[in-house]
């Protein structure tokens, strides 16, 4: 840096006081010919501290002759304030701009220790910062810049804003007075019984009170509404009626849908405490001769129970392992071994004498090679022989295929212990809709094969759609779904069916091939659904009921109540709504 003359700025040396100063040196390092810096000394700096001070209560008078509008008043000679000193004349021109910065510093440092001077009329100690046009704050002193909020918490807590404050009118600098809209203070807060502290400071200030406009009921209205309430009370008794009605007639073809979905309620008494408790319901055990744990004839006792050990149902479900497949060729290596081993064994037993050695095996092929000399002598006898004992093989081929034949009987019980087998594998149960079942032919095979594959179940008749459910073992019941999804055509009309005139399938109308003119019926759109397919825990029916023929849905539901089945029809019915 160098200051107005050119000169470069350098600190005098602390051994150099008597106005010996280091000579300036240029910018190659060299002493500069011919010129010094000028000497200064302590008298230098009085009159820059007195400068600072000159120009810190100008700046001062200034602020306040722009605050109150009025000039101030000098002040009273007081012996602890030292006097100020005359003002000076302004900096001049050849002062370098780090002696300017320092002359400010010194200038904040003395308005600071300088303590205010009272003018004739009472202000207060501390002064608000003024605000310009654009609304910054001005510093209060000489430097003209604006003070941090955070270095304003010297102001006195009447003149800061916060909670508990007093509302006091200040004036603003346009003239106006501004009312402190803020909550109130801690001693007002404690003079007034009815303060609610709960509320917020917006809440204490008072709103106005808005008049309300008073609203008359219209001519009639409560007329109208009583009106409502009689017409509603009539539609409900009207329901109620039309139900009781349709259940009279059976036709109640909606009113048990949620019924059938209610949970049955809790027994009075648990099965795991009957044997504790003397009463059909807990509230025998408010009597203590009612409970049966001290009792003699207690089923709590002090032995151990080793309760017996169930196989886990999971390990029913496991296929049984499959036998390893063989390639034709290892399959005729196996045959091969085999057959070598017994004609060992054929042939020990005929060294042995244990057995007598076969026949000669002659075919007509053969027939030379084997019976060579007889054969040439008499050629006709050994041809007939040949033949009769190829007639005698066979023969004891068919014989012994009869006797391995299982007959019929022990046909039907290896069918009965396969499908045994197969039940105790798991229960499934499928469920089928029909739209009609008007053929006799489909009926049989409906019977008939649920009775085949040692199926229970049932086969309910209506006039809008049949429902057919069948449980058994799973090989069973996927022959059974062949049949029902695959094997029936039921588009097919086989035509009139020869039924006996007592059967209930013949006084029925819709259980007829034929209609009222006796022309054959369109079973085109006719068609098998199937509704549902799982796995139960036992079975529903012990049986196979065969079909019933049921008018109304309320006959139909009690046909499937006794197996618990009734849902199902529920079920059926939301198949297919549009054709209902």
């Amino acid at each position: 840096m160098a200051d107005a003359s050119g000169n470069a700025l350098k600190r005098p040396h602390p051994q150099d006081e008597d106005n010996n100063a280091k000579r300036t040196r240029s910018n190659n390092g060299s002493p500069v010919p011919g010129q010094a810096a000028p000497v200064k000394g302590k008298a230098d700096i009085e009159k820059m501290v007195a400068e600072a001070r000159a120009k810190a209560e100008a700046v001062r008078a200034r602020l306040q002759a722009a605050r109150g509008g009025a000039t101030p008043t000098a002040a009273t000679p007081d012996s602890s304030s030292p006097t100020p000193p005359a003002p000076s004349p302004a900096p001049s021109a050849a002062m370098s701009r780090l002696e300017q910065m320092k002359a400010r510093v010194a200038a904040a440092t003395a308005k600071a220790s300088t303590p205010p001077q009272r003018p004739s009329a009472p202000t207060p100690s501390y002064q608000p910062p003024v605000r310009d046009d654009d609304g910054m704050s001005k510093a209060r002193g000489g430097l003209d810049v604006g003070l941090h909020p955070a270095l304003l918490s010297d102001a006195k807590p009447e003149f800061r804003s916060g909670k508990g404050r007093q509302a006091k009118a200040t004036k603003h600098r346009d003239g106006k007075a501004q009312l402190d809209l803020s909550g109130p203070s801690v001693e007002e807060i404690k003079n007034n019984p009815y303060f609610d502290p709960t509320l917020a400071p917006k809440a204490t200030v008072a709103k106005p009170r808005q008049t309300r406009q008073l609203i008359f009921n219209q001519k009639g209205k409560y007329i109208q509404q009583a009106a409502a309430l009689r017409r509603q009370a009539q539609l409900e008794a009207m329901k109620k009626s039309i139900a009781a009605r349709a259940r009279q007639a059976g036709l109640d073809e909606e009113m048990d849908v949620e019924k059938s979905y209610l949970v049955p309620a809790p027994p009075g008494l648990e099965w795991w405490d009957e044997g504790l408790v003397n009463g059909s319901d807990y509230s025998a055990i408010d009597d203590q001769q009612n409970i049966k744990v001290d009792t003699p004839d207690s089923i709590i006792t002090r032995y151990v129970q080793h309760p017996i050990l169930i196989e886990p149902p999971q390990e029913k479900h496991v296929p049984a392992q499959k036998p390893m497949f063989l390639t034709p060729k290892e399959q005729a290596k196996i045959r091969r071994q085999r057959r070598m081993a017994d004609l060992k064994e054929q042939q020990a037993k005929i060294r042995l004498g244990l057995e007598e050695a076969p026949a000669p095996k002659v075919k007509k092929s053969n027939l030379m090679r084997v019976l060579g000399e007889q054969a040439v002598k008499d050629p006709t006898a050994v041809e007939a022989r040949v033949t009769r004992e190829i007639a005698d093989r066979k023969e004891h081929h068919e014989v012994a295929n009869e006797e391995r034949k299982l007959t019929k009987e022990q046909r039907r019980e290896k069918l009965a212990a396969q499908q045994e087998k197969d039940i105790s594998l798991g229960v499934y149960q499928t469920v089928y809709r029909i739209d009609s079942l008007a053929s006799g032919r489909n009926r049989f095979k409906i019977g008939k094969n649920a009775e085949q594959n040692n199926l229970t179940g049932m086969c309910v008749m209506h006039p809008k759609l049949n429902l057919v459910i069948v449980e058994g073992g799973k090989h069973s019941v996927k022959n059974y779904r062949k049949l029902m999804m695959n094997r029936i055509d039921w588009t097919e009309n086989p035509g009139s069916d020869r039924m006996p005139a007592d059967s209930p399938e013949a006084q029925v109308s819709w259980l007829s091939t034929e209609d009222d003119k006796g022309q054959p019926r369109d079973f085109s759109d006719n068609t098998c659904t199937l509704l549902w397919e799982g796995q139960t825990k036992n079975r529903s029916f012990k049986r196979w009921f065969g079909a019933r023929v049921c008018e109304t849905d309320s006959a139909a539901k009690d046909a499937l109540s006794r197996a618990k089945m009734e849902n199902f029809w529920t079920l059926a019915k939301s198949a297919k709504p549009a054709e209902l």
